[in-house]
């Protein structure tokens, strides 16, 4: 059984290799590769997006998978829509970190039935807007959005002129931020970095250089361990105030992460899907491990290994029981 599906995969891996995308965050992402000991009754294809946090439980899962199940593990650097699209065909069994997306839930969930919710993975996630620390300790009203016009000149970048630069990371993230620029009348372009890395890059370097910086940021992240960026007051988010895109004037919600997984691949039921079902960490954890990528240098496999091997009480919670 699982050597068909495996085969059914990679029949049709040509077809979306053309649209995965390099990983962030901390080395090359390669297969798992050969089986370890103990006998495991089903492969697993994981998708990776595109910030090292995912990487980090991406990577914890399946080191686990390897070498406690005895599973074959794929990573595939997809982002987050291209994941999904992959449930139906095979090609995709896990999305370890999902924020929200009621869009994909709707088709592929509701509509489709090519996946499923498997709950939380323990993550609570935060989106929103910051600023170095040491902006915010010599202009502490900027803290609060409804000061930011007043010093929008001071963010303006060849990128923004002749508007302040508000900079986001990955186009593909879930951000309102275009929305609520334009409903919040502020004077302000969105600019997108473009990866995680280049977002993080750039924040260290406005609190190095003394530089006037405002930029989507978010929770859990391990950069907060060494960089206290510190986060402006959006209005209030109540329910429903997002529900139109093109109206959003709110902040973000917060954000319970969970996990969504192949229909087929969780009613196999097998050691890999058990451990998936099982898995549940904290952001603290995930901040640690994806410390170890971004900021250690490490594989990600080797910082899989390193947390895993410190932690067995957590991990033997996750293994299958019986």
């Amino acid at each position: 059984m699982a050597r068909l599906r495996r085969a059914g995969r990679l029949a049709v891996l040509a077809a979306v290799a053309g649209l995965t995308l390099a990983g962030c965050g901390g080395g090359n992402i390669q297969s798992a590769g050969s089986q370890a000991a103990g006998e495991c009754d089903d492969d697993m294809s994981m998708a990776i997006n595109p910030w090292v946090g995912y990487e980090a439980s991406a990577h914890v899962v399946g080191y686990i998978a390897k070498h406690k199940l005895g599973c074959e593990v794929e990573y595939k650097p997809l982002k987050e829509e291209l994941s999904w699209q992959g449930f139906g065909s095979g090609e995709v069994d896990v999305v370890i970190e999902n924020w929200g997306h009621q869009d994909l839930v709707n088709k592929y969930i509701k509509q489709q039935k090519t996946a499923v919710d498997v709950g939380p993975n323990g993550n609570i996630g935060v989106i929103g807007w910051y600023v170095p620390p040491w902006l915010a300790k010599a202009h502490p009203d900027v803290l609060n959005w409804k000061n930011l016009n007043k010093y929008s000149k001071q963010f303006v970048t060849s990128e923004s002129a002749p508007k302040g630069q508000l900079l986001d990371g990955d186009p593909s993230f879930v951000t309102n931020d275009e929305a609520l620029v334009d409903n919040l009348n502020l004077n302000f372009k969105v600019v997108y970095a473009g990866s995680e890395p280049a977002l993080i890059q750039a924040f260290r370097q406005a609190e190095k250089n003394h530089d006037w910086m405002i930029g989507y940021f978010y929770e859990p992240q391990w950069l907060f361990q060494d960089l206290k960026l510190q986060q402006v007051q959006l209005p209030k988010y109540t329910p429903g105030c997002d529900a139109n895109p093109e109206k959003v004037d709110c902040g973000y919600p917060r954000y319970v992460l969970n996990k969504v997984a192949s229909k087929e691949f969780m009613q196999n039921n097998s050691p890999a899907a058990q451990l998936v079902r099982n898995f549940k960490w904290t952001n603290a954890d995930q901040n640690t491990v994806a410390g170890y990528i971004a900021q250690d240098g490490m594989s990600p496999e080797a910082a899989a290994a390193k947390w895993v091997n410190a932690n067995p009480d957590k991990v033997q919670q996750w293994l299958p029981k019986g």
